[in-house]
């Protein structure tokens, strides 16, 4: 692969769109060619999923075909949309990824960390980021922030608080596992801040891979 792939984590509310718009802006104003996408989504087929999963009328899911759902998804997302990009010498953002599936649905869940990693490994054909921002924020605060931006939660957002508490326990676990490719951003700064440090890290990044 000639391109960079930067994925984003977070809890609910932490920010990642916002961060994402404002990376994107940023990078192309560099001239830089940038793709940027979400999962759920980023296909035809990804969008219908993304309903699917995220609808709360009337649609129960158990957490296995929760999973299995995330990863029809990303094997369509990455075979159609991430690695042409890649192959193309593009820099893709991608709104989550591999890490929210083992995290959610393989440790919160409690399908199983590894046996999740390895579903996932299977679907985006062992494609990993270069590069993971990790927004860490109090789902408390995340939720609320959440409330103020929209009416009504989604499927996954309306979740017990204990369980958002354990996906933010689930990522730091994760980090630690692969410092060299998580760099956790403290969300309770100012997006300016954030953006920032993210912009930073990516030159770093950038500059260490010539």
């Amino acid at each position: 692969m000639k391109g960079l792939f930067i994925t984003f984590e977070g809890g609910e509310g932490a920010g990642k769109s916002t961060l994402i718009e404002r990376l994107n802006e940023a990078l192309r104003a560099k001239g830089r060619v940038v793709l940027k996408t979400r999962a759920p989504g980023g296909t035809k087929a990804g969008e219908t999923i993304r309903s699917l999963l995220l609808n709360r009328d009337g649609v129960e899911l158990v957490p296995r075909a929760e999973l299995l759902l995330f990863l029809a998804d990303r094997a369509e997302h990455v075979d159609e949309v991430i690695a042409p990009a890649l192959k193309r010498g593009e820099i893709v953002l991608c709104d989550r990824y591999n890490d929210s599936t083992v995290a959610y649905q393989g440790i919160a869940r409690g399908l199983g960390e590894e046996e999740v990693r390895k579903l996932c490994r299977f679907a985006t054909d062992n494609l990993e980021p270069n590069l993971t921002f990790y927004l860490d924020l109090d789902p408390t605060i995340g939720l609320q922030r959440v409330k103020k931006m929209r009416e009504g939660k989604d499927r996954i957002e309306a979740e017990k608080l204990s369980f958002h508490q354990k996906i933010r326990a689930a990522f730091h676990q994760l980090a630690k596992k692969e410092e060299k490719r998580f760099r956790i951003l403290d969300a309770t700064q100012s997006p300016d801040q954030v953006f920032s440090q993210a912009v930073e890290a990516i030159d770093d990044f950038l500059a260490s891979s010539r």
